[in-house]
């Protein structure tokens, strides 16, 4: 399958949720390029848009081959691939160091698209994690994980394309797990989209207004029309 954009991924993808949208949903996604499907899937499912901060840590000299990955927390969540750590002989030390790194660049981003607002609360409601597509798995394992200890009610992930031999890697991490296409020929989730440019930061926060903004008006139909029938049993 091959997407326009992920404008028209999170389009598809939300058809495909919309058996959450009574369960109180949150879309967490993971920025920058996940953050574009899941502003499609939260207007779809009247859900907030939150993130997941999340960072792969790359191989020496090999930045695009993750050899794990590290997600935000009270006490962060760190994964990494034992198979490849191997293969490459990378010791704790350089794990240890790109981790700091990358955390480093985590509160960077927090500050810049949070400022001084609060991340969504999701204990007890269906959290849908998102994210453009999945190559090895990395640092969607280290979301999954760090959303699970925030304890949602339910897990879902959602991405338009992965292989499906990192979705058996994800299966065990998530209540649910939704993929609308599993090509076996995978090289970089960008391969299955006409247009994939990278988003600034600027892109993610003024998106991240946009939904807050549409929450907002939903949640306050949802208190009038809750009013309205207090009204008439009355």
């Amino acid at each position: 399958m091959l997407f326009a954009d992920r404008t028209e991924a999170g389009q598809l993808l939300a058809k495909r949720l919309l058996h959450l949208k009574d369960q109180h949903p949150v879309v967490l996604a993971l920025p920058r390029g996940g953050v574009v499907v899941g502003y499609e899937i939260a207007r779809a499912l009247a859900a907030p848009l939150d993130l997941v901060l999340v960072r792969k840590i790359g191989a020496p000299g090999q930045p695009e081959l993750a050899v794990g990955a590290v997600a935000d927390g009270e006490q962060p969540e760190l994964v990494t691939d034992p198979d490849v750590l191997s293969w490459l002989a990378v010791g704790s030390d350089y794990i240890e160091a790109t981790k700091r790194q990358e955390l480093a660049e985590i509160e960077r981003r927090r500050k810049l698209y949070y400022g001084e607002r609060l991340p969504v609360e999701i204990r007890g409601r269906a959290a849908i994690v998102v994210d453009d597509g999945i190559a090895t798995g990395a640092t969607m394992l280290a979301a999954l994980r760090a959303v699970r200890r925030r304890q949602p009610a339910r897990v879902v992930m959602a991405v338009p394309v992965a292989p499906e031999s990192s979705l058996e890697r994800l299966r065990g991490e998530a209540d649910e797990v939704v993929c609308l296409d599993t090509p076996t020929e995978f090289m970089a989730v960008g391969q299955f989209y006409d247009r994939f440019s990278q988003l600034r930061d600027t892109e993610v926060i003024q998106l991240l207004a946009e939904a807050r903004a549409f929450a907002a008006t939903e949640q306050g139909e949802r208190e009038r029309d809750s009013s309205d029938t207090k009204l008439r049993s009355s």
